[in-house]
Parts: C-alpha cells; sequence; structure tokens
C-alpha cells in the first residue's frame, strides 16, 4: 500500500473523521474515574436528572455547581438519551465530540485559506498532540470551552474577510456557547485577538472597539437568562462563587489557592503538551542554517522596523494564527492561577505553524525529519515489546520497592490481566502495521513526517483501548464504592473531609450522588466515609458525642483524598444501633 494513493487529496476530510472517530470514540468509558476531577463534573449531570433541575442543582450533600451548566447539560442531555444513566462513555463524550467539531472546523478553515494537505496534517497534528489528546478524553469543561473559543475566532475571521459588516451571529453564538460553558473568557480572548489583527490591518480604533463591544454584549444576552435564574436559586452563595470562579481567579484574589504557579509553568506545559513534536523541534533545531537578524551597523531599532514591515505584508491567516497563538499564551501568563488546560486554544494554531515548518523542513531535505521517524518508529517498538514481556508475565514484583510498591504492583497485574479480545489484538496489530509501513516508508522526508504521525495514532489507540484503563483502574475508588453500596444499599451515606472544598466525588458518583457531610448533617447514625489522616479530626470533633467502628480500610490510596479510605459505623453514644 503505497501512501500517496492513500492520502489523494479527495479523501482528506473521510480520512480524518474516520481518524478522529476510531481514536476518540471507542474507549472512552473504558477508564473508570480515577482523578477527583473527572466526577465532580459527571455528578452535576446526575444530580440534573435526579432533581429535575436543570439551573442549580445541588449534589455532594448540598454543593453547587463552581461552573455554568452547559457541559452539564451536555452530558444529560446525551445520557438521557443513551438509557438515562450517567456513565463514564455519556459523560466524556461531550470532550470527544468537541475535539471532533473543533479539529474538522479547523480542517476546513485552513483547507480554504492554505492548501488541503496543509489543513489535514495541520489537523493530525492538533489531535494528537498530548494535550488535547488527554483533554478530549476527560470528563472536563475544557475541551468545549478550546472548541468554542477557536471556532468562536474561525467565525470572526470569516467575518473579516466578507467586510466586517454587521455583527457575526454564528460567532455571538458560539461565545454565548463558551460563556455558558466555563465563563466570560470565552468573550474576551476571541474580541482580544480580533480587535489587535483590526488594529494591526488598519481598522480604525473606535470602529473596532465598538464592533466588538457591541458582539460581546450581545453574547451576553443568552448566558444572562441563566445567571439570573441561578441566582433566583442561589442568592449571594451563587454570585459571590460566580465573582470568584470567573473575576478572582484571574485578579489572584480567590479565598483559597488554586493552582498557583509562576509564568515558566505556561512555557514548561506547552512543551509537554506538544509532545511527541516537541522532540521534532527540538531535532530540527541542529539541522537548519541560522543568520543574525542584523546586518553590521543596524541596531534593535532597525530590527523593530523590520519586524513592524513583516507584520505588515504578513498574509492575513497567518496573522490571525499568530496573534491567535500568542495574545491568548500571554494572557494566560498573567494571572496567578495557571493550568495546562488552560492553553488549548491555542495548539491547532501552534499547529498549523507547526505544519508549516514540517513543509519547510522537507524542502530542505532535513535529516530531522527522518530521524523523528525512526525515534518514532522505535518507541512503537518497545510499546510492542513491552506488551508481549508482561502479558508473559515474566517481571517479578520484586523489582518495586518504596511507598509506591503496592500501587505499581497493582500497575503491573493490572497490564499482565489485560483482556485479549478482538478489539484489543485488532489495535495490537495495527501497531505492528504501522511499524513495519514506517520502516519500508523512508523514501521522502514529507512522507516519512505522515508516517510517524500514524504511528502516533497507533500507540493512542493501544493507550486508550487497554493500557491507560488497565493502568488508571487500578487507581479508582469504584470497589471501595461497590463496598459501600453493599453495606448500605439504599439511603443516605456520610463523609468527613478534612478540607471544606473536596469531597469523595469518585464514590459518590458509583453511589448514586447519596453521599451527605457528615458534619453538616449530624445524623443519629450511620456509616461515613474518611480518609485514614482526616480521622484523626474526627475523632477529635465528634468522639465525645458518637461511638465509632471500624468496618473497612483500603489497601491503596484514594484518587480523590490522596489517602487510604476508612469505613466506620457510627451512632450517638446513648442509642441503640445494631453493629455491622
Amino acid at each position: 500500500m503505497r501512501f500517496k494513493a492513500l492520502t489523494q487529496e479527495k479523501n482528506y476530510w473521510w480520512i480524518l473523521i474516520i481518524l478522529l472517530v476510531i481514536t476518540f470514540i471507542p474507549f472512552l468509558g473504558e477508564a473508570l474515574y480515577n482523578t477527583k476531577g473527572e466526577p465532580r463534573e459527571a455528578i452535576v449531570a446526575v444530580s440534573m436528572l435526579q432533581q429535575g433541575n436543570w439551573i442549580l442543582p445541588e449534589s455532594c450533600g448540598g454543593d453547587i455547581p463552581y461552573k455554568p451548566p452547559f457541559f452539564a447539560w451536555c452530558i444529560a442531555t446525551l445520557s438521557s438519551l443513551m438509557g438515562g444513566e450517567v456513565t463514564e462513555f455519556s459523560s466524556r463524550l461531550p470532550s470527544a465530540i468537541a475535539m471532533i467539531v473543533m479539529t474538522m472546523v479547523g480542517f476546513r478553515f485552513y483547507s480554504r485559506r492554505a492548501s488541503k494537505f496543509v489543513a489535514l496534517v495541520m489537523a493530525l497534528i492538533t489531535m494528537t498532540a498530548f494535550e488535547v489528546y488527554r483533554a478530549a478524553y476527560a470528563c472536563r469543561v475544557d475541551m468545549v470551552l478550546t472548541m468554542f473559543i477557536v471556532t468562536s475566532l474561525y467565525a470572526l475571521y470569516h467575518h473579516y474577510e466578507r467586510g466586517a459588516k454587521g455583527i457575526s451571529w454564528i460567532a455571538i453564538l458560539l461565545m454565548s456557547g463558551g460563556v455558558l460553558t466555563k465563563g466570560p473568557i470565552a468573550i474576551l480572548l476571541p474580541c482580544l485577538v480580533m480587535g489587535v489583527f483590526y488594529l494591526l490591518r488598519g481598522v480604525g480604533f473606535w470602529r473596532t472597539v465598538a464592533q466588538y463591544v457591541i458582539m460581546g454584549v450581545l453574547a451576553c444576552v443568552i448566558p444572562a437568562m441563566w445567571y439570573i435564574a441561578a441566582y433566583q436559586q442561589g442568592g449571594e452563595h451563587f454570585l459571590n462563587l460566580a465573582m470568584e470562579e470567573n473575576f478572582g481567579r484571574f485578579l489572584g484574589k480567590m479565598s483559597y489557592e488554586s493552582h498557583v504557579n509562576p509564568i515558566h509553568y505556561n512555557f514548561v506545559t506547552v512543551i509537554s503538551g506538544m509532545l511527541p513534536y516537541t522532540l521534532l523541534a527540538i531535532f530540527s533545531l541542529f539541522s537548519i542554517k541560522y543568520s543574525s537578524p542584523l546586518h553590521k551597523g543596524e541596531g534593535v531599532k532597525t530590527l523593530f522596523s523590520r519586524f513592524r514591515v513583516w507584520i505588515k505584508k504578513m498574509d492575513d491567516v497567518k496573522l490571525f494564527s499568530l496573534l491567535s497563538l500568542v495574545l491568548i499564551f500571554i494572557f494566560y501568563c498573567i494571572p496567578k492561577s495557571k493550568r495546562s488546560v488552560y492553553l488549548l486554544p491555542i495548539y491547532p494554531f501552534i499547529a498549523y505553524y507547526l505544519t508549516l515548518y514540517i513543509m519547510y523542513l522537507a524542502r530542505k531535505g532535513a535529516k530531522s525529519i527522518k530521524v523523528y521517524s525512526w525515534i518514532i518508529t522505535s518507541l512503537a517498538i518497545v510499546v510492542v515489546s513491552a506488551i508481549i514481556v508482561i502479558k508473559l508475565g515474566v517481571i517479578p514484583e520484586t523489582i518495586f520497592s518504596g511507598k509506591r510498591a503496592a500501587e505499581n504492583v497493582a500497575f503491573l497485574h493490572g497490564l499482565e490481566n489485560i483482556e485479549l479480545s478482538f478489539v484489543n489484538i485488532a489495535m495490537f496489530l495495527s501497531l505492528i502495521l504501522v511499524i513495519v509501513l514506517s520502516i519500508k516508508n523512508q523514501r521522502g522526508c514529507l512522507s516519512t513526517g505522515i508516517m510517524a504521525i500514524f504511528t502516533i495514532l497507533a500507540i493512542y489507540w493501544n493507550f486508550s483501548a487497554y493500557l491507560q484503563p488497565a493502568v488508571l483502574n487500578t487507581k479508582s475508588d469504584y470497589p471501595v464504592a461497590q463496598l459501600v453500596k453493599d453495606i448500605v444499599p439504599e439511603g443516605e451515606i456520610y463523609s468527613f473531609v478534612d478540607d471544606k472544598y473536596l469531597r469523595f466525588y469518585t464514590i459518590n458518583f458509583y453511589t448514586g450522588d447519596r453521599v451527605k457531610l457528615f458534619d453538616k448533617e449530624l445524623p443519629e447514625s450511620g456509616v461515613v466515609i474518611v480518609g485514614e489522616k482526616d480521622m484523626e479530626l474526627l475523632l477529635e470533633k465528634y468522639e465525645s458525642k458518637y461511638e465509632f467502628a471500624s468496618i473497612f480500610r483500603s489497601d491503596r490510596r484514594s484518587c480523590d483524598r490522596r489517602q487510604p479510605i476508612l469505613l466506620l459505623q457510627f451512632f450517638q453514644k446513648g442509642g441503640k444501633q445494631e453493629r455491622l
């Protein structure tokens, strides 16, 4: 099979959509919840369906959502269409769909303004950048927000191409969706990027300001309806939470520290988030010739003047992509709160420029592309070899030591017990196939580089189908949740956490949002879930009023509290209660 025959230009759209669906849909539900973030989002949709309250439902014993409801609406709607139960699959599906939509719209955008081949490579790099791939598999709002920000940027640029007359209703709706997903940032970033773009292209300042103020205000109309309805339900508590999440986070005035990181954190996360393509960028630095931007006798002022001329002559699409990348990155360097997922909107634009760079390297015949391709192929061979060795069960448990030995042994056994299903075997064989094709296809630089992308895809397929679930499922609190359900098959369950902002989200999800707060309810009797370290405070505060009896202690740390879980039966002193 020749690579050129496979990728005829007329097939690009179908190739891309098939690869996106295969990569991001079938394996969404394979991994159990194993971090506190995913069940925290999913439980909002659970409470919506249980309570019939789609505005401001309460969960986890009285908590209101930290974020606007669009993401939870998507989960609840999809879950209703798929049988009525929120599952790992249905809760992650909105992120996967958002990833597919963003990538396909980006493909269409660049295929009309650059070339279909550039658009295809840009899309493939976007979907296989590690940070984007990870976000598309997560039950978190970030991928959906990213889709709204990026597609609204495309819509605003299209509006500019058509003469910037009137307003772009598509962009307004997209920005509205972004606000309902996470907040006003979905309006601020697209308007900031396009506002600067307009000014650099000579559009009058006041015209630019007026146009984007009007569109920004219109984009607030639909979200305002929800905010008003939510305020009527949640009152000052809701208002304070919304202000803190949207403005306190940016200004560094939150009542608690949330993801506080230095500026260099953003550089590190982009470098790691663009893996494995960061390796290609690094290798290429040793295969290109450099020249000083300054000639003899010239100074910084001359360099700045040359830069202005360069910006002025730059192609509109390239300038738009560059501003989207740079301005969003700089914006997220300002707040104290920094997370890798905040920078997700810049990845399609990094992918676009990386595509142009790869084509430049290919024209120059740079050996770095072939070196990179061999490294990716070698990585695939290592993955295949590791899978075979682990499945043969020849790795002894004794190689693990230290505090994490038990967890590492659990990871090893999880990988050893991978099911040899038809799908898993097919994914494994696909990896072997691309290894063979990569070794055979070492002629042209460009085709070699594209083959490396397909090798990365095959690695991801195996990772998603069985490698990642086998490891992550050993970290989940799901088994504890099942034990709790057996002990307390109906009614309320209680929890105690020495942190007012944290809950046992995973156990709460898997028990159907039945976990209430012990120190809020102060019930007469029941079962309480508590971390081993938090146990001391529980006894200090309530041992004089309650009797506690141990039922169970987990042998691994909770994925939510990072400490072993204890289940305790309790009842008020002086009361009568049969011990479990």
